[in-house]
């Protein structure tokens, strides 16, 4: 256990470094050299670099040191130690990748804001994923959130809000419009890595006849189907719901079934951003061998019963 234990969090630790080469890379290649800025500490060390030229990674370790003893003192040790690695290593990578500079692959800074915002926030997404953090905003937003219970999406926003304002008033209002849709790509795309690639569709189907239903879905879709107990709040009639998850592709099939025997069946189709288990991220069950052996034990169940 302790070896998978450690294997694991160097894994981690490789995805950190992976998110953190990837997000300061963007940085350096699209925001700095079009003067645009990224959200957080790293938006004011930005801002001081095109001021003073001081470098941007080194500003930003030295503005979250206060930040990771107030860690360390309020949130405790588990989440300072957590905290610290991707901290010091977004750090790093920004002054190490800073060459990129002189390969800016694109002059047009609208284009630089939109490329720039995907692939800073697949990076983000990556460091969040592997239970990651840059430092910066997510400890202050932490801190709030433990003394007045606020939302700390709603702590960034405000703070990147008033970088922006900073920006504007500094550098004019383009730049801090083209910010403005780095930082709404940025946060889209966090948010797309951090929920997963792997969309599944689930569906939620009442009907009458749910048995004929689900072994249809079994046998034809080749999906397993779960029963669930519902009662109508009207009728207070027990009704059989079926529950399964399929792909996008098998939901026209999985509705023709459910049309064929039952055109009044009731079904909700909804969006499963990350699916995980047999069939999905585990090998599937091989459901053609599992129907022969218990259609075998249903025939021999009957021929027990006929003698």
């Amino acid at each position: 256990m302790e070896k998978v234990s450690t294997s694991r969090r160097l894994a981690e630790a490789a995805a950190i470094t992976l998110g953190c080469l990837i997000s300061s890379s963007s940085i350096n290649l699209f925001l700095l050299p079009n003067h645009l800025l990224s959200g957080g500490l790293t938006g004011i060390g930005m801002i001081v670099y095109f001021l003073t030229g001081l470098p941007v990674g080194a500003q930003v370790l030295v503005y979250n040191v206060p930040l990771l003893i107030a860690a360390l003192r309020v949130l405790g040790r588990e989440y300072f130690v957590g905290v610290l690695f991707g901290t010091v290593m977004f750090s790093v990578c920004l002054d190490a990748t800073h060459f990129l500079n002189a390969y800016a692959p694109v002059p047009d800074p609208m284009l630089a804001a939109i490329f720039g915002g995907v692939f800073n926030g697949i990076g983000y997404g990556i460091i969040f994923r592997n239970d990651g953090s840059s430092g910066g905003l997510d400890i202050v937003a932490a801190i709030v959130k433990k003394y007045y219970s606020l939302n700390m999406g709603g702590v960034i926003f405000g703070f990147n809000c008033l970088i922006m304002t900073i920006s504007a008033f500094m550098f004019g209002v383009m730049p801090a419009m083209y910010t403005l849709i780095s930082m709404f790509m940025s946060a889209t795309l966090t948010d797309r890595v951090i929920a997963g690639f792997n969309h599944r569709k689930v569906v939620i189907l009442i009907s009458d006849k749910t048995e004929k239903i689900a072994e249809a879905i079994i046998r034809g879709v080749g999906r397993g189907v779960t029963f669930l107990d519902g009662e109508g709040a009207f009728t207070h009639q027990e009704k059989r719901v079926i529950f399964v998850v399929v792909t996008l592709t098998q939901v026209a099939r999985v509705k023709r079934v459910a049309d064929h025997y039952d055109p009044q069946a009731f079904m909700i189709v909804m969006d499963a951003n990350e699916v995980m288990g047999r069939g999905f991220t585990l090998p599937g069950v091989k459901v053609e061998k599992m129907l022969r052996e218990r259609d075998k034990k249903e025939k021999a169940r009957r021929g027990q019963i006929g003698e």
